[in-house]
């Protein structure tokens, strides 16, 4: 994409009620839009399986990817089948554990699919179908976009991926996520995506400072990795991201879990910054 096609790109603001309509307008329509998402930005499209798979290829991904789901914090819990929980895992204890971590800020939630989830953000899994969901945190002012998204296309959830793009590979086979608004619409901009940005970056960033600008930490409990040895059930991080696992770790042990972090989980690569040093 070009300096001039670049520029042409508007760019919205996130605290903006008529660029926040302009946006959810937008999702609403088929676009894709980068926007502010805790302390960095992601890419949020409508769930359907067209938009998925047009994401797909833009991203470089193979066909049949599976994207994770975001909604409103209100609305997380309604992502998963609260029947199908391994044994020994309390639903409350789990209810109570996936509040505090949404209060702290972006966090990852892999859990039992319930059947409302559309089937482009459902992976097949041996415990069962599952979902990822993405979520900012409870004090990210994206919600506000999300809810009017979520009431123009009518459904609970809306897909969501980071705005790196998989066909400019790092050699440890992601790159990190833009956590500045600078450089997305030159990145994503021919390809149909606008930008809703942080009003104030800095700000989104101090607003989350248990946090790392990197992708979200992604933790697991449709199953468990057996107990650790004072018998609490051991729930899966499933990445690393931008909250630590020792501070995870300690957050599970107050709601009555264990934590084992898996071997494929890595750590979370360096902030991208673009238009910066």
């Amino acid at each position: 994409m070009s300096v001039q096609q670049a520029a042409a790109v508007k760019t919205l603001v996130l605290d903006d009620p008529e660029d926040v309509r302009e946006a959810a307008g937008a999702i609403a329509g088929g676009e894709a839009v980068a926007y502010g998402f805790g302390n960095f930005y992601a890419l949020g499209f409508r769930p359907e399986r067209e938009a998925v798979e047009r994401v797909s290829r833009m991203k470089g991904r193979p066909a049949g990817w599976t994207a994770s789901a975001t909604t409103v914090p209100e609305r997380v819990p309604a992502a998963f089948d609260w029947t199908r929980l391994p044994d020994g895992v309390p639903w409350q204890q789990v209810r109570s554990l996936m509040d505090e971590l949404l209060e702290l800020g972006p966090i990852g939630l892999r859990g039992p699919a319930a059947d409302r989830v559309p089937q482009a953000l459902v992976a097949a899994d041996d415990a069962g179908p599952t979902v990822q969901v993405i979520a900012p945190g409870t004090h990210c002012p994206s919600h506000a976009f999300l809810g009017t998204a979520l009431a123009l296309t009518g459904g609970d959830f809306l897909a969501v991926t980071s705005v790196d793009p998989s066909r400019h590979l790092t050699d440890r086979g992601h790159e990190p996520p833009h956590r500045r608004a600078d450089g997305l619409a030159e990145e994503f901009g021919g390809d149909g995506v606008r930008v809703l940005a942080h009003a104030d970056e800095e700000a989104a960033r101090r607003r989350h400072p248990f946090h790392r600008a990197t992708p979200v930490s992604i933790l697991a409990f449709h199953r468990t990795a057996g107990h650790t040895r004072s018998g609490l059930p051991a729930l899966v991080l499933e990445r690393q991201g931008s909250l630590s696992a020792d501070h995870i770790r300690a957050i599970a042990a107050n709601h009555g879990f264990g934590l084992f972090v898996a071997p494929r989980a890595v750590a979370p690569p360096t902030p991208r910054a673009h238009g910066i040093g």
